[in-house]
């Protein structure tokens, strides 16, 4: 899901000058990029969906966390394609989706074609191999991370930023979990990869406007086969989603498999807390060893 390099719009242009001078420091800025869809200019009688009619209520850009008991605003109607780790390239794009926008060996990392073939899936995940990292994953048209550093925009519109921050070098935006809705059902997903088409549209991921334009009916998000098959998508469909903090997130298929998953991580670390605790000896307790 690379995309290839695009000029920016003028609007574009102004928006990270602005930035720029809100940072008091000037930092070169990764380029517009437009993702080669796999979808792009298939002519098929899927699902039709009404893309110009679509419209939802404006949210306010944040700058900041939402208030305790405020959640991420969510974005209705978005048009959702899927897309899969591992997906060949084809004639509409010569990319393949071996690498992410955050990880060059993304395939590697998380153990091979992830199949989406129904028929050779099997709990969400294909059989020949369990994923080395979570199989319920999604994109959206933002890359946080520049040639060096971040964009210069991240720190003000990425809400979380200050809170995740880690270096210049580790995206804030890898790994995040958003809810999925469609109809009455919700699935849970982490984002890891920038797209479809776009690597910089903020205004849409943070902020209040609509998914531009595209050749896949302007698709403002990707899904992986799992998170299609917990919801019942169709190849081209229309979702909502919203931000969610990990302490909002229940449990369910997509907290049991990742070494990137949040739910894995912390389950092991209590686990090796625990086992330390029983390697320090005494009996059960001794509040010498609790």
């Amino acid at each position: 899901m690379k995309p290839g390099k695009t000029t920016h719009t003028f609007a574009a242009l102004l928006s990270s000058v602005s930035s720029l001078f809100a940072h008091g420091a000037v930092t070169k800025a990764e380029p517009t990029k437009v993702k080669l869809s796999k979808k792009s200019e298939k002519k098929s009688d899927e699902s039709r969906v009404g893309v110009d009619s679509l419209t939802f209520a404006p949210v306010r850009l944040r700058s900041a966390p939402p208030s305790p008991g405020e959640p991420y605003p969510w974005r209705c109607q978005i048009v959702t394609t899927i897309f899969w780790i591992g997906e060949k390239p084809s004639e509409n794009n010569p990319v393949p989706n071996l690498s992410s926008s955050w990880d060059k060996e993304w395939s590697k990392s998380y153990g091979g074609l992830d199949d989406p073939n129904p028929a050779r899936r099997q709990d969400y995940t294909p059989v020949k191999f369990t994923p080395r990292q979570n199989p319920f994953y999604c994109a959206l048209p933002y890359n946080d991370k520049a040639a060096t550093g971040h964009r210069p925009e991240a720190s003000h519109v990425i809400p979380w930023f200050k809170d995740a921050y880690q270096g210049p070098a580790v995206s804030v935006c890898k790994d995040r979990w958003i809810a999925i809705r469609k109809g009455n059902k919700v699935v849970y997903a982490q984002w890891e990869d920038a797209g479809p088409f776009r690597t910089d549209h903020w205004q849409y991921v943070f902020g209040n406007e609509r998914p531009k334009p595209n050749l896949n009916k302007g698709a403002g998000l990707d899904v992986s086969p799992a998170v299609r098959d917990y919801l019942g998508l169709n190849e081209t469909d229309v979702t909502d989603w919203q931000f969610v903090d990990f302490k909002d997130v229940p449990r369910g298929p997509w907290s049991k498999l990742g070494e990137n998953n949040t739910f894995v991580i912390n389950d092991r670390n209590e686990q090796r807390a625990v086992a330390r605790a029983k390697a320090g000896g005494g009996a059960p307790g001794d509040s010498a060893t609790e």
